[in-house]
């Protein structure tokens, strides 16, 4: 067991004076369980119940009045119905009972001193079109992958995570910070994966873990199909996914396929539904709002990083590494940054963003950008001098302001830079591990710009 970011977030939201149930969403196997366990422990009262049980599941199914839904449950529990009672209500697998996600609204309308949450994955994909959405009646927050500063936790660095969040971080910090990163990027956020590795510090251990979660998710599949094509190309989207991680991808032929683009685009979609992959469409702008262009070819983030280094057979290079900007032809790091980038990030609409300029002369590509304070600041995720970061120098060029930065395996600077027209800029350089840390890190950056 260790403590997940999101538990945070969770005590905001249940202090709400005007509080609605929450639906945490989030794939299967990243810990939504334990986290409301682990939340639960605040509460005088806690009922769980688990809709793949046929008898937690009935008194949703007979439901007539809130009322004796509510009194059946706390009776089934063997709790105490009273409003002196601090109580929280966690419905856990909720796909399997559609119609339990619309009764979540009568909790808001009827019972809102009863603290409500529940679970599930493909909730967009498994429920019957006459279900609705009880729109504006509950909130969602996303649970992910464990972050860099949650695995330190869970193997129990505390000095590490101490100097982690700290501004700006110590020099003698970064060779042990840089190899415990190495780590985390060799292995993942995989909350099983994180917890064997804590207990056992033996990599050999995790093999049967990753077939097992990769087999779970293809296992799944026909949960998410509704005929035998469907669950071919969904199967194979899966595996193709894993290959193809941090490369922009076209749905016709997907993964070496003979699959028309119709057929890629709704199995990957349906990955997206299920929080196992997010299509990124770049954005062509270098100005707020973010307006990604779906008609441009996607960039494919999946669930987690440790899983491709799995699939793909690249742990040995990570393991061999100074700099993991070497590994994979740069894709396993930048996938990683994408997956801390969205890991703090608990809202449904959370999603990363890249830049592209494509011109028949040239093209350009920034690895991501980042929204800070009316600015969109463009992300590299590169090592080498400044002057390699050619399509960093032409985003500023265009940019309304002097802001970038660089997430590489060297240590904290400042450094002046001019883009192709004569534009002066500053490039704030970032240890990989800090990615984390971005925002309180932009805001020390601008500080240091407007000091001079």
């Amino acid at each position: 067991m260790f403590s997940r970011n999101i538990i945070a977030e969770l005590h905001l939201w249940v202090s709400k004076s005007d509080r609605k149930p929450l639906v945490l969403r989030g794939a299967r196997q990243v810990g939504k369980t334990t986290v409301i366990n682990q939340f639960a422990e605040r509460f005088e009262q806690y009922i769980y119940l688990n809709l793949e049980l046929p008898n937690d599941r009935r008194p949703f199914e007979q439901f007539n009045t809130i009322e004796t839904l509510v009194q059946t449950l706390f009776f089934v529990k063997n709790k105490v119905l009273s409003k002196k009672k601090n109580t929280l209500i966690f419905i856990d697998e909720i796909q399997e009972l559609p119609e339990a996600l619309n009764i979540l609204r009568y909790f808001y309308e009827s019972e809102p001193n009863i603290a409500v949450i529940a679970a599930g994955s493909m909730l967009e994909t498994l429920f019957d079109k006459n279900i609705s959405f009880p729109v504006g009646r509950v909130e969602y927050k996303v649970l992910r992958p464990a972050s860099f500063p949650e695995f330190l936790e869970a193997i129990n660095e505390t000095e590490a995570l101490k100097y982690l969040q700290s501004m700006p971080l110590p020099s003698f910090t970064h060779p042990k910070l840089l190899q415990l990163f190495h780590t985390y990027a060799l292995i993942g956020g995989m909350p099983e994966i994180v917890r064997n590795y804590s207990e056992n510090k033996d990599l050999t251990t995790l093999k049967p873990i990753y077939d097992s979660l990769i087999m779970g998710y293809l296992d799944d599949v026909e949960k998410y199909a509704s005929t035998e094509s469907q669950i071919q190309h969904i199967r194979h989207a899966i595996r193709a996914s894993f290959s193809q991680a941090g490369r922009r991808i076209k749905f016709e032929g997907f993964g070496n396929s003979s699959y028309r683009s119709r057929d890629m685009g709704e199995a990957l979609r349906t990955l997206e539904n299920a929080l196992l992959i997010q299509l990124i469409y770049p954005c062509t702008d270098v100005h707020l709002p973010l307006l990604p262009d779906r008609r441009k070819s996607p960039r494919l983030q999946i669930l987690d990083t440790g899983m491709l280094n799995y699939f793909a057979g690249i742990q040995k290079e990570i393991l061999g590494t100074a700099d993991l900007n070497k590994v994979y032809q740069g894709t396993l790091i930048e996938h990683l940054v994408g997956q801390e980038l969205l890991a703090f990030q608990f809202n449904a609409l959370s999603s990363l963003n890249f830049w592209i300029r494509e011109k028949q002369s040239s093209t350009a590509e920034i690895d991501y950008v980042w929204a800070f304070e009316g600015k969109l600041v463009p992300v590299e995720v590169k090592s080498g001098s400044e002057g390699k970061l050619k399509s960093l120098h032409l985003y500023m060029d265009m940019a309304p302001h002097n802001m970038a930065l660089r997430f590489y395996a060297g240590e904290i600077s400042i450094t002046d830079a001019i883009s192709p027209g004569g534009k002066p800029f500053k490039l704030l350089n970032l240890p990989y591990y800090l990615v984390s840390q971005i925002e309180p890190y932009l805001k020390w950056f601008q500080e240091q710009i407007d000091r001079g």
